[in-house]
């Protein structure tokens, strides 16, 4: 007959060492989601802009990605990746007349060599050219995009970009 409390003692150690990888597994996965978490794309500056009312101006609008990830450039090298585009909603009393991005590089993915990206990483800026009407508008325009590691995708996302916009 076994010895009750090595059969015990077994047990136990069975359990706890499933438990123990059970929680490796869910930290692997908690990290991996923080890391999704974080902030992709960063907002950096203007808060604050003074235009002449009715009159279109240029804005330039600064960026930074996070290190390690890419974002489609606005012009995505295949038509079902999404490009990153930025907008102002309607009745914000700030009018978007234009928006230009700058050139994407060029990124190789390392698992499929034949396969050309056009993305934009680290800082980048767009210039856009808008048109306020007089007062002070506390301007909640968009970024959407996609951002990329070297192995995935993450879903799109958009986000505030906030502007104090002073229009006289």
């Amino acid at each position: 007959m076994r010895n009750p409390l090595l059969v015990v003692s077994a047990v136990a150690a069975f359990a706890f060492g499933a438990w123990a990888a059970q929680g490796q597994i869910v930290s692997s996965s908690a990290q991996n989601r923080s890391i999704i978490k974080t902030d992709q794309v960063t907002y950096l500056f203007p808060a604050q802009v003074s235009v002449s009312a009715g009159i279109p101006t240029a804005v330039t609008l600064h960026f930074l990605i996070k290190q390690g990830l890419h974002i489609n450039s606005h012009t995505p090298s295949d038509e079902y990746l999404i490009p990153t585009t930025f907008s102002i909603p309607d009745g914000a009393g700030v009018h978007l007349d234009a928006a230009t991005y700058p050139p994407g590089t060029t990124f190789t993915l390392p698992a499929d060599p034949t396969v050309k990206l056009n993305v934009y990483t680290g800082e980048f800026t767009i210039q856009a050219r808008i048109v306020a009407s007089p007062g002070n508008h506390q301007l909640n325009a968009r970024l959407r995009y996609q951002a990329c590691d070297n192995t995935a995708c993450m879903p799109p996302k958009t986000i505030a970009v906030p502007i104090d916009v002073i229009a006289k």
